[in-house]
C-alpha cells in the first residue's frame, strides 16, 4: 500500500467509533504516524495543542456543525477534506471551493487519495504516488 500520508498528524473529526476506528487504521496502513480522533466538539478543547499535518472532518459531530472548525483549518492553511453523509451542503460548496467532500459510505482509498491530495496542493513538496 502507498505511503500517502507517510510520517504525518492526521486529525480525525468523527462522532461513530466505529467509523472513526476505520480511519484511524487506513490513516496508520498509508503511512500517518500520529491519529487524533475528536468525536464531539467539546472534545476539541482537551486535543492535543499540537497542530495536524491534515485533518479529515465530518460535516456533523453530535448534531453540530463542524464548519466553523473547518474555516479555522482552512485560515491557519492546514490540508483537510469533508468526510461526511452530508454531501447536499451548498454552504460547504461555497464556503470551501477547492475542498473534497467525500461522501459517506465512502471507499478507504478514495477518502486516503483525497487527503493525500488536499495535502500535495497546500505543501506540495508531498510527493504523488506515483513518484514513490
Amino acid at each position: 500500500m502507498p505511503n500517502l500520508l507517510d510520517g504525518m498528524r492526521i486529525l480525525v473529526l468523527e462522532d461513530e467509533l466505529l467509523i472513526a476506528m476505520d480511519v484511524e487504521q487506513l490513516c496508520r496502513d498509508h503511512g500517518a504516524h500520529d491519529i487524533i480522533i475528536v468525536r464531539s466538539l467539546g472534545e476539541l478543547q482537551t486535543a492535543p495543542e499540537a497542530l495536524p499535518d491534515a485533518a479529515i472532518v465530518d460535516v456533523m459531530l453530535g448534531g453540530e456543525s463542524t464548519l466553523d472548525f473547518a474555516k479555522d483549518l482552512h485560515a491557519r492553511g492546514i490540508p483537510f477534506v469533508f468526510a461526511s453523509g452530508y454531501t447536499q451542503s451548498d454552504e460547504i460548496f461555497r464556503d470551501f471551493p477547492g475542498v473534497a467532500l467525500v461522501g459517506k459510505p465512502y471507499s478507504g482509498d478514495d477518502l486516503m487519495s483525497a487527503v493525500a491530495e488536499a495535502c500535495r496542493r497546500v505543501r506540495p513538496s508531498i510527493p504523488s504516488p506515483a513518484t514513490k
